[in-house]
């Protein structure tokens, strides 16, 4: 491992998830909104508005985030449902009816978004096409394009990490293609390769970058992103690559998915909200408080979202002027070794946690974790996390000498999108870096009296702090089967004042006024990108018809080759 922790920065971000659009950190004002200055409440009203073509009021913060399902393409009143039948001669069969969904509320996308709309989507899976979005915000944020990547880098330096924990589920995908023998539908040729859990990074390579550099994704279950962006890591500090775009994209508001969940018992179900606040029957529960980690609660809010991070080198920032959100120090994954449930939390979680706390603590120092760290909990918003989870961060925090850790919780306001979820609160915590805001749990009215606080300070309300009180911040994951991450990042103003100290030591300060120098006009760049997107919803640059080229346009010989259109030549 590299001993420099700031040699791996974030240079941009991009996506959308139940709060709105990640570039400008358009989705984190939407989710701290109460905590806003009026001209910024304005502000996020604006983009909203622009996001999902509405009028620019109060009533978006009603159809954004979770809530009571407004933005599905299925009934949730009359989900279809194969009912079991035996006919008069005793054969089993199945007629095809609906049932009302025991699940009413869920993180979907803003009401009136659609992300084909952007760009001609054929068949296209909803996660595909989602992810398609998140990585154009990205580069977009960056303030750089494909072209730029092509005069800087060779076609091999560059990687592709994105994913889904469950694949393209929906018809146009693996859902499509199981089910059209029972519905009596004739498979497309597309369903196959367009379900694939790998897709996402397939369809940003092909449509969006056309690197020739490494594509794939781990899956980890509700823990993958954390897992994508260890890969990236590596990646980087290997030297292997100088650029990597790390993500997932996860659609999962889908009949057979929210069934499957629910079965688990893992949702917050409409019975079980009411019986949580005592209600009657003909009562509503108020949707937007239906997840509440750390909480009193009834189980969690099924979301979707898509998440894209441009990681570069160091050398790679300063040379192209890249804007520095932040850097990544390291990712900790592990097993939970022997169960009893495969959906039930393990010991594989004190391993991360407690090995990324002694990597930031190693790096940065004692006083660092102690005083200048907070951590967003995986924080699922179910009985079991609640108390597992708490009882973890509390004996970490303690064996660390850890007094009172801010303890965030972003899936209250997002809900939970599974292979993305991790890429969610990674969001959320550049968003507190730009604003200075802890984001509070604020569906909630109290703690619930299982979950253990030694240690601890969970918010119930978003709080401002002093930005050198926010510098680190660590992520904690959990998937079923066992898997476990906790990652830890450095501010972006902390992670700059090490690199311009670092080239001070080394007499090359003069690096250091040649960035900024470049870095100004790369915020022009990004300047010029989010003033675009908050007057219109800009087309994606999506490439169906760039042909690859011809095996005889190569410049091949025993030390590399050179690619049409690459400035820079790979060498073997």
């Amino acid at each position: 491992m590299s001993t420099h922790h700031e040699d791996v920065v974030i240079a941009g971000f991009g996506g959308i998830n139940a709060a709105g659009r990640s570039s400008g950190h358009q989705a984190f004002r939407r989710v701290v909104y109460d905590a806003l200055s009026p001209e910024l409440k304005q502000q996020t009203l604006a983009e909203l508005a622009t996001l999902t073509s509405s009028p620019a009021n109060e009533n978006l913060l009603q159809h954004s985030c979770v809530r009571a399902w407004d933005n599905i393409s299925w009934d949730a009143n009359a989900m279809p449902f194969n009912q079991p039948f035996t006919d008069a001669e005793g054969n089993p069969c199945f007629r095809i009816t609906s049932k009302r969904s025991d699940v009413q509320s869920g993180g979907q996308l803003p009401k009136g978004f659609d992300p084909s709309s952007l760009y001609p989507a054929r068949h296209h899976p909803r996660g595909l096409q989602m992810a398609l979005y998140a990585a154009a915000d990205a580069l977009g944020c960056s303030g750089i394009t494909v072209e730029d990547i092509k005069h800087h880098l060779s076609p091999d330096q560059i990687a592709v990490y994105c994913g889904s924990a469950a694949g393209q589920l929906d018809p146009e995908g693996f859902g499509g293609m199981l089910s059209a023998a029972h519905l009596g539908q004739r498979n497309s040729s597309r369903q196959l390769p367009l379900g694939m859990s790998s897709m996402p990074a397939d369809f940003i390579n092909a449509y969006i970058l056309g690197n020739a550099g490494a594509t794939g994704s781990s899956n980890g279950a509700c823990a993958s992103f954390l897992y994508n962006l260890r890969m990236g890591l590596d990646d980087i500090r290997s030297k292997r690559r100088r650029l990597v775009l790390v993500g997932n994209s996860e659609a999962p508001i889908l009949p057979g998915i929210v069934e499957g969940f629910n079965a688990m018992t893992a949702l917050a179900t409409e019975q079980r909200l009411r019986a949580l606040d005592e209600l009657s029957e003909t009562e509503t529960p108020n949707y937007q408080k239906a997840s509440r980690p750390f909480a009193n609660n009834a189980g969690f809010s099924i979301a979707e979202s898509a998440q894209c991070f441009v990681l570069a080198d160091r050398e790679l920032a300063l040379e192209m002027g890249l804007t520095i959100y932040g850097s990544v120090g390291d990712v900790f994954i592990h097993a939970d070794g022997h169960k009893n449930s495969i959906s039930a939390p393990g010991i594989g979680n004190y391993l991360s946690l407690g090995k990324a706390l002694a990597s930031a603590q190693k790096s940065l120092g004692e006083y660092a974790v102690k005083e200048r760290s907070f951590i967003h909990a995986h924080g699922s918003s179910t009985p079991h996390n609640r108390t597992t989870e708490s009882e973890l961060l509390s004996r970490c925090a303690g064996a660390f000498g850890i007094k009172r850790w801010p303890v965030c919780a972003i899936k209250a306001h997002i809900g939970h999108s599974i292979a993305a979820a991790s890429a969610d609160q990674l969001l959320m915590t550049l968003g507190s870096w730009e604003t200075g805001i802890l984001p509070g749990i604020t569906t909630a009215d109290a703690i619930a009296e299982d979950v253990i606080q030694d240690n601890l300070d969970i918010r119930l309300s978003h709080q401002q702090e002093r930005s050198e009180r926010l510098d680190l911040a660590f992520i904690n994951s959990k998937g079923f089967g066992g898997n476990n991450a906790t990652g830890w990042v450095l501010s972006g103003r902390a992670t700059r004042e090490n690199i311009e100290q670092a080239l001070i030591r080394d007499n090359q300060h003069y690096l250091w006024k040649v960035y900024l120098d470049k870095n100004e006009q790369i915020k022009q760049r990004q300047n010029a990108y989010l003033n675009a997107m908050r007057v219109r919803n800009l087309p994606l640059p999506y490439k169906d018809k760039e042909q690859q080229p011809h095996p005889e346009e190569l410049q091949l010989n025993a030390r590399g080759l050179t690619l049409p259109g690459w400035d820079i030549r790979v060498e073997f």
